[in-house]
């Protein structure tokens, strides 16, 4: 391993460590919401985000932006004033970019995220065709550092959030594992979806005292007592969030976002309960 690989790797411990040792006397910071949780927003955009606040969520994640969409039909700087108007603010969002290609679409991305405030750029996905062996997993984690050491250039963290097919084992080590292992700590962090680490089969303590430090970012999604396929409200699930939550200093946390993919009741109230609930245990 290069000195300067050497330097990158000591400096994502580095920051663990300072967290571990500071995050005693820092504030915790109030659940946040993922957007994609309501679908889309384009009819509404400051509606939505005013029933937004006020089912409590004041920091928020975006989600779907691309260079001719926009958030939701908004240019960055027009989001950012709607989030302004409702008392909000975005430290993170996700941008699905090509990791097979030249990381061309990145440079739009890293602008938007910038005008917004964000500090996390996340990618949310990997197509089927990327993922099916070891070697692919290698070439992820490597697309993902050079990415990081863009972001890392305007001041922004690259993330990448997981699901369960990363849970897959490839002669003994999972993806999940070679990501981790091939990722860089001081490029590239980890948004831990623990909904789609719980599905797949996975223990989240674990994985925080596997690789401590690595996980800034979480999404909060309970899973259906009787379904495991369908979420429900955090605290209404079979998820211990209470046991999860005690070690958010082992794990690294900076921002959990709640996120539901499916809903019994009105969406709002849902969001609107899993707040009250994490309220009360973090």
């Amino acid at each position: 391993m290069s000195n300067r690989r050497t330097f990158i790797k000591q400096a994502g411990l580095l920051s663990a460590a300072l967290y571990f040792t500071q995050t005693s006397c820092s504030p915790k910071k109030a659940a946040g919401l993922q957007l994609y949780t309501l679908g889309d927003l384009s009819k509404d955009v400051n509606g939505t985000m005013r029933k937004v606040a006020a089912a409590g969520y004041h920091i928020i994640e975006t989600s779907g932006y691309t260079e001719s969409n926009k958030f939701w039909g908004l240019p960055a700087k027009e989001f950012a004033g709607v989030l302004n108007a409702n008392g909000q603010h975005s430290p993170s969002g996700l941008y699905f970019f090509d990791l097979n290609g030249n990381l061309d679409d990145l440079k739009h991305f890293i602008e938007a995220a910038a005008t917004v405030g964000q500090k996390y750029l996340v990618q949310p996905w990997l197509l089927e065709e990327w993922r099916k062996s070891a070697d692919d997993y290698k070439r992820i984690a490597q697309k993902l550092n050079e990415a990081g050491e863009l972001t890392r250039k305007s001041g922004i963290s690259m993330g990448y959030h997981n699901h369960d097919f990363e849970f897959k084992n490839y002669s003994g080590k999972t993806g999940f594992d070679i990501l981790l292992e091939e990722t860089e700590p001081g490029l590239v962090k980890i948004e831990m979806d623990i909904y789609w680490v719980v599905r797949g089969g996975i223990d989240p303590v674990e994985l925080f005292k596997k690789y401590p430090g690595r996980f800034p970012l979480w999404h909060v999604k309970d899973m259906d007592k009787a379904d495991p396929k369908r979420n429900t409200e955090v605290g209404n699930g079979k998820i211990d969030f209470k046991e999860i939550f005690s070690n958010a200093a082992l794990a690294g946390l900076d921002q959990p976002f709640v996120e539901q993919e499916n809903f019994t009741i009105d969406p709002y109230e849902s969001i609107a309960r899993s707040a009250a609930y994490l309220k009360g245990i973090y």
